[in-house]
């Protein structure tokens, strides 16, 4: 049997201190990239065209102090995004918000509620959720706009996928049809 003239390379073979030295890498990029976080959106409304139904004069329900029916466990529901608007022609605006825990690390799934404050009350309620923590959707934005909420979900094309990295976007709308918001989704949701 001929000797090769190339020595053996030390990479050919994994020893446990690749394995250290991988696992050591990924943990810091993951520490990395969960220091690093989004600044908050806000949602913008766009320019409205001539109103249809009577002009809101009231002013859209405020978020603070609002019970979320959202299990937080020891840490506080925060509102990340929020739009407001007329969704039932009443004349008197609701105010949809995105809320998830607060969470030190990762990226908690949101819940998206549609809030509403009768004349007399400290603070406004929950009326409608549209999106709930269960359905792992992170909203990346939202509008009001025609009176129908408009957002984007990214979420997971299965359990299998980590919570890092949503692989499905989806544009959906929300209406107030016959006492119920009623959901429909543009074209398609794209894999990413």
């Amino acid at each position: 049997m001929q000797q090769s003239v190339v020595p053996e390379l030390a990479h050919d073979h994994t020893r446990p201190i690749h394995w250290v030295a991988t696992a050591t890498a990924v943990a810091g990029v993951v520490a990395f990239t969960s220091l690093l976080q989004p600044h908050p959106a806000t949602a913008a409304q766009p320019p409205a065209a001539q109103p249809t139904t009577t002009p809101v004069s009231a002013a859209p329900p405020a978020t603070t102090g609002v019970d979320f029916p959202l299990d937080c466990g020891p840490v506080t529901a925060v509102v990340q995004r929020k739009a407001s608007g007329d969704l039932d022609g009443d004349g008197r605006p609701e105010t949809v918000a995105t809320v998830h825990c607060d969470a030190g690390m990762g990226t908690p799934p949101d819940a998206l509620y549609v809030l509403v404050q009768a004349a007399g009350d400290q603070h406004a309620r929950v009326v409608a959720t549209l999106v709930e923590p269960k359905d792992r959707f992170t909203v990346s934005s939202l509008t009001v706009t025609d009176a129908a909420i408009h957002a984007t979900l990214l979420g997971y094309s299965s359990p299998d996928i980590a919570s890092c990295c949503p692989d499905v976007t989806e544009s959906v709308k929300w209406q107030w049809k016959n006492g119920a918001f009623i959901r429909s989704t543009s074209a398609g949701a794209t894999d990413s």
